[in-house]
């Protein structure tokens, strides 16, 4: 049976991947080299330096894509590292159109960073099409879409999204981290190139830093492996090793963390402390039906916002217990924090709040322990504030 006649989750555990010819080993072997033999100059046998290329690497990749549904895979050490291979697309004077609400490392990567370099960007509320229509001019070269978004958990239509791109001769890009392909596989949707953090729910240990880009086009993966290779911000094998492992519980556990996030989410919704839920697994979202159709399920992040001042909330998420208070997501652990002081801090206060970001707004991102003991854990910090 052929990968494309093969589910997600066997796929998950085999694409990209088979025995160790040599000793017959199960697991993809840590090729910790940094440089290989040539039969004779320029005669090697595949690879020839690390950064280039590794064999734990490569199993990596074609792993990551057939799980998108792409033909080429491109690994990173970070998922910084992979949106700064994507910005080495572009040149001086061209035109970036993102989210107003996009994960703030990202917008201090293209406000701080590129901005410096004579690129330009426009961020837009991305559900509202002709906003985005709008936005768009000659120059445009990129279409920089989140779904769901960081933290507010917006839907964005990425067959819309990319339909304006592609109208304006531009690339869209889909940062695809809290989805993960076991629940939306952008490329299916007209995307040109998919990102992933692989620290988050891909490696699902919060133990690696890692990232990811996936397309379908050759010439588009040659520019990307171009910039790979010469930029160097390649993962080493260990890492590679780890997110292979995470690969192969992927589906397992992104249905506990769904499950869980749902139950949190309308037990959320019913809280007199709680002004607002953000999660699209709720029927209230304004993006519940894009989301079902466009979604396998509705994901293991979600954002409320307290009925609280910014220090009330500030305690708060310090008082939990079985949340942990740090930055990051998508581990088996569930993890709490405050955008505005935290991950989203790098953005304008002014910013932050026209998009949304308000002060006493929360993230979490559910985990797969007992869902009572996570409710429970949240009630007693209320308790503890309120």
């Amino acid at each position: 049976m052929s990968d494309e006649d093969q589910r997600f989750e066997t796929r998950a555990i085999h694409a990209g991947q088979e025995p160790d010819e040599e000793t017959g080993a199960l697991m993809t072997p840590i090729y910790a080299n940094s440089t290989y033999v040539q039969d004779a100059p320029g005669d090697h046998r595949g690879y020839e330096y690390s950064r280039t290329g590794n064999p734990t690497r490569t199993d990596l990749e074609d792993n990551l894509a057939s799980l998108e549904g792409g033909e080429f895979g491109r690994c990173f050490s970070s998922g910084m590292g992979a949106i700064n291979t994507v910005m080495n697309l572009l040149e001086s004077g061209d035109h970036v159109v993102a989210g107003n609400d996009v994960y703030g490392g990202t917008h201090r990567i293209f406000t701080q960073v590129y901005e410096e370099y004579d690129l330009e960007f426009d961020f837009v509320d991305t559900t509202d099409h002709a906003a985005v229509r709008d936005a768009m001019r000659d120059s445009t070269e990129l279409v920089w879409v989140e779904t769901p978004t960081n933290p507010l958990m917006n839907v964005n239509d990425i067959d819309a999204l990319a339909a304006v791109a592609h109208e304006h001769d531009a690339l869209c890009a889909v940062d695809n981290t809290f989805a993960t392909p076991y629940l939306q596989r952008p490329l299916e949707h007209g995307a040109d190139v998919v990102c992933h953090s692989l620290t988050k729910y891909l490696g699902g240990h919060s133990d690696l830093v890692a990232g990811a880009l996936v397309t379908d086009d050759e010439d588009l993966d040659e520019r990307l492996a171009f910039y790979q290779n010469s930029v160097g911000a390649t993962p080493g094998p260990f890492d590679c090793f780890l997110v292979l492992r995470g690969t192969k519980s992927l589906g397992v556990r992104m249905d506990r963390h769904c499950e869980n996030a749902q139950h949190l989410a309308e037990w959320l919704d019913a809280h007199d402390r709680v002004e607002h839920v953000f999660y699209p697994g709720l029927e209230s979202h304004p993006d519940h039906e894009l989301a079902a159709e466009q979604m396998d399920d509705f994901g293991g992040m979600l954002s409320f916002e307290l009925d609280a001042s910014l220090e009330e909330a500030s305690e708060f998420v310090g008082e939990t217990e079985v949340f942990t208070l740090a930055e990051s997501l998508g581990g088996v652990e569930s993890l709490i924090e405050q955008p505005a002081a935290m991950t989203h801090a790098a953005i304008p206060k002014e910013e932050r709040e026209a998009a949304g970001l308000t002060d006493p707004l929360i993230r979490a991102s559910i985990g797969i322990e007992h869902v009572d003991d996570l409710e429970a854990d949240l009630q007693q910090a209320m308790d503890a504030v309120f």
